[in-house]
Order: structure tokens, then sequence, then C-alpha cells
């Protein structure tokens, strides 16, 4: 995995968990019994963005760094996963003459 690859694979899996934090812990407007005008009573009363960010991000470097263990590893390879055989095995496979 080169430097790329893993700055796309870490906002990634930033991204996922933070869409996953700010669904915790919300509390609606409903919720609360003060509904703003013109707005639904299920949108959030109040929302710490900052708090809910450094969550995402100590939850993403966790997640991240056992990806990137698991891909640089390289114990765990696409053959691995193959429980349907439907991969060709690699002694089958053949390689252009030079």
């Amino acid at each position: 995995m080169n430097l790329t690859s893993g700055v796309v694979l870490f906002a990634v899996t930033w991204f996922l968990t933070f869409y996953i934090v700010l669904m915790l812990r919300t509390r609606t407007q409903a919720e609360a019994g003060d509904i703003v005008p013109g707005t639904p009573a299920g949108a959030p009363a109040e929302e710490n963005i900052g708090r809910s960010a450094l969550i995402a991000t100590g939850f993403a470097l966790v997640i991240w760094g056992a990806m990137a263990a698991v891909i640089l590893w390289g114990g765990i390879t696409i053959e691995d996963l193959d429980f349907r055989g439907i991969l060709e095995p690699k002694d089958s496979v053949q390689t252009p003459a030079s």
C-alpha cells in the first residue's frame, strides 16, 4: 500500500465512522420539546460537530490501523476469501512467454 492508497483508505474510513457517530446520542427537537417552526420534529436539537469529529477520528484510526496492518502483512489474500471457488488457482494462471 502506498501513501495515496493509505490516505484514501483513511478518508473513506473516517467519513463512514463520522456518519455513524453523528447518529449516536443525537437528541431530536421532539425529544427536547422545542421544535423550531419550519423544521421537522426529527431534526437534531443541538449537535456538537467538533466532538463528533474527534470521536470519529479515534475510531477511524483504530479501524484504519487494523485494515492497513492486514494489507501490509499480506497474510490474507483474495484467494483466501474465495469461498465459492470461482477464482482460478495460482498454479493454472499462465504467464506470457518472454
